[in-house]
């Protein structure tokens, strides 16, 4: 069912009205590193979020989400273990992201691309918890973009967020104002180079950047991703 913030005429949806699946669950045992060997970056988490409680999955009947998303799925613990290069390089053509993770964000959640199992902007259609996440059939707990918990605390002009599974970093990035950059301010793969903190140090480099329009984060690989 289509839920009453989309409009289908306009081709729009509100994302302040959209319903969110009901619960606090904590997870106490959530694991999330980010490591430096030599020219490799390590990541390594278990896919628990570590600074937020998700809602109640499998969504309940009692549950007002339910009305229109009856997610079945049980949000489980998986094995996160990449390793990225410390200095991404371009690849020779940009690539296209595919279904599963595409990224890691700093809560230790998964990001997949902004499509749900059905080809439709998943912001859209697809009914998250307060944070922007929910876990699909194999229990892999996931955003679909950059998350409100996330951006709200990324007030400053660029903040690192997390990475893509290319190894550029995924950041909130804003404007004089305050905002959040468009689309229009990036290129096709959703990024850009611009002067932000990376590897500790202040330097002008490509990343992507989190935004309110689709595709939200990565629209496709700038570098290599690992396999």
């Amino acid at each position: 069912m289509v839920g009453p913030w989309i409009n289908e005429t306009k081709k729009t949806w509100d994302s302040l009205t959209k319903i969110a699946v009901e619960g606090s669950v904590s997870w106490a045992q959530a694991m999330f590193s980010v490591t430096v060997s030599g020219d490799t970056r390590i990541i390594k988490g278990n896919d628990l979020p570590i600074d937020h409680t998700t809602g109640t999955f499998p969504i309940s009947a009692s549950d007002p989400a339910y009305t229109y998303d009856q997610n079945p799925n049980t949000i489980t613990p998986q094995s996160i273990s990449w390793s990225l290069p410390l200095n991404p390089a371009a690849a020779k053509t940009p690539s296209c992201t595919g279904g599963g993770p595409i990224g890691v964000l700093d809560d230790g959640v998964y990001l997949f691309n902004a499509l749900d199992g059905e080809g439709r902007d998943a912001g859209a259609h697809e009914v998250l918890d307060g944070c922007q996440e929910h876990p699909q059939m194999a229990g892999i707990l996931h955003h679909h973009a950059v998350p409100s918990c996330i951006l709200d605390k990324a007030t400053g002009r660029s903040t690192l967020v997390g990475y893509a599974a290319d190894g550029y970093g995924i950041y909130v990035e804003r404007a004089a104002s305050g905002a959040l950059f468009t689309n229009t301010s990036l290129d096709a793969c959703h990024g850009r180079t611009s002067r932000v903190l990376w590897n500790g140090k202040e330097q002008v480099v490509y990343h992507y950047d989190a935004t309110l329009e689709y595709p939200y984060t990565v629209g496709c690989y700038h570098g290599t991703p690992i396999s």
